[in-house]
């Protein structure tokens, strides 16, 4: 999806938040719930407690004294009646009726009569109303005017429980009592710690995946510069275990290479002398010969074993050639290029300029220039067009021609050492068959490439790509 991040670091971050996120909304509503199912738990324990302590106090006073202890003991959160006559209709049989009953009579044992009529939510209001029916008429008027206290949230609904127990004389206690409703500020509470914990967590977490990953970074920038330059600094072996561990291999890694590409040189230098010294001996030998056919035929063999060395040696330094790089002026090293061509019979039109300078290899790259250049020439024909195009980070120099071209299929293969193609590419052209590779090997050493594609109306475009940051 393009909405999600590609980095490493975006993918690791979004999904320890995600996570994290998903985990603690579970956690608050679970944490919630079972607030909510704890709370009305106590409260109803609670509730049942004082029905049960109250009917036990009433039930071992006199009937004279009663009425006034119901006076008493009739405050919030209770509503306490004494004329209310036993209720006959069937009682609220729900599952919270039920269980509150079997508290209640757990509490009261089984020998005093009691039933819970409902359990239900009603409004705040109600549990300071007072119906002359349900209260004595000598009520203390004083104690009726008293303001309710205020518990919990203003206009907050209330669970009224409505029970009635029998005393040992006969007396019905109506009880109504009113559980407050849980705090509605309890889950601002909890979003409140969630974000805090939630941004905590984030620049943590933020910290420790920058600093995890930062070691991937300097690993593909090391990477991609070991092709450019074996002699780059090592990495620094730090951090942790895992990332040391790799940091080590990769310096293992590129000293074997720079040790390799060393012996390497020697070897090819050391042939180049063993091959180059019978070769000078037989021209030696050569110019004791008279002239006639057979001596022009050995030199011309002498002269193309020559050329092959020299060619197989350029593609084997042409990535790695020990050249330093330089600032060049690359409109400069065309010209140059093209008056070569020139001189050789071509007819070049020269389109676009490089507006800065370039910095590489100077003798590398015109080599890899004059080698598409000379390609184009030898099997394109005389015409050709070398045109300069500015992409921002990269620079394209194409050279067209407009010879046979090449089938989709061998574009590619001729970039392989000594592929020759027949029908457009003969043997008489001349040639090693290592033009193209050592152009490329060069222009991978500098960090581009090099495409074949088909020129329109005909011919062959060799694309020569370059990073002006090289």
């Amino acid at each position: 999806m393009r909405l999600l991040p590609r980095t490493l670091f975006g993918q690791i971050l979004l999904a320890l938040m995600a996570g994290l996120t998903a985990a603690n909304l579970a956690g608050m509503w679970l944490n919630l719930d079972e607030r909510v199912r704890m709370g009305r738990m106590m409260r109803s324990e609670y509730a049942a407690q004082r029905i049960a302590e109250i009917t036990s106090l009433l039930n071992d006073v006199a009937p004279g004294d009663r009425e006034r202890l119901v006076r008493v003991l009739d405050a919030p959160p209770i509503r306490l009646s004494t004329i209310e006559p036993w209720q006959t209709q069937a009682p609220n049989t729900g599952d919270d009726a039920a269980a509150f009953a079997a508290k209640l009579r757990e509490k009261l044992g089984d020998a005093t009569p009691l039933q819970v009529l409902s359990i239900q939510s009603v409004p705040r209001a109600e549990r300071w109303h007072r119906s002359p029916e349900s209260h004595p008429p000598h009520a203390d008027a004083a104690r009726l005017a008293e303001p309710p206290r205020r518990e919990g949230p203003r206009g907050a609904p209330l669970t009224r429980v409505l029970a009635q127990t029998r005393l040992a004389d006969g007396t019905v206690l109506t009880f109504r009592y009113f559980l407050p409703g849980p705090n509605p500020e309890t889950p601002l509470r909890l979003l409140g710690w969630l974000a805090l914990i939630g941004v905590s967590v984030t620049l943590l977490s933020a910290w420790a995946v920058r600093r995890l990953t930062r070691p991937l970074a300097v690993f593909s920038d090391a990477a991609t510069g070991l092709a450019k330059n074996l002699d780059q600094p090592p990495l620094p072996e730090t951090g942790p275990h895992e990332v040391a561990q790799a940091a080590r291999a990769f310096n293992a890694m590129q000293t074997e290479l720079k040790r390799y590409l060393d012996t390497r040189a020697e070897m090819l230098a050391g042939i180049s002398h063993d091959l180059r010294l019978p070769i000078t001996r037989v021209r030696l030998r050569l110019e004791a010969l008279p002239d006639g056919a057979h001596k022009a035929g050995i030199d011309k063999d002498l002269t193309e074993m020559d050329a092959l060395i020299d060619d197989t040696l350029a593609f084997l330094r042409a990535g790695n050639s020990g050249e330093p790089q330089a600032k060049i002026n690359l409109n400069a090293l065309i010209d140059g290029v093209i008056e070569d061509a020139e001189a050789l019979g071509a007819t070049v039109e020269r389109h676009g300029r490089a507006g800065a300078p370039l910095t590489a290899r100077p003798l590398a790259l015109r080599r890899c220039l004059a080698n598409l250049v000379d390609n184009a020439r030898r099997y394109g024909g005389p015409q050709i067009d070398v045109s300069v195009v500015d992409q921002g980070d990269t620079l394209a120099i194409l050279i067209e021609d407009r010879g046979p071209g090449l089938p989709g299929a061998d574009r590619e293969r001729v970039f392989e050492p000594y592929v020759r193609i027949e029908g457009s590419r003969a043997r008489h052209t001349g040639g090693s068959g290592l033009g193209l590779a050592i152009a490329r090997a060069i222009a991978r050493g500098h960090g581009g490439d090099i495409r074949l594609d088909a020129r329109p109306g005909g011919g062959l475009c060799a694309r020569l790509t370059l990073p002006i940051a090289s």
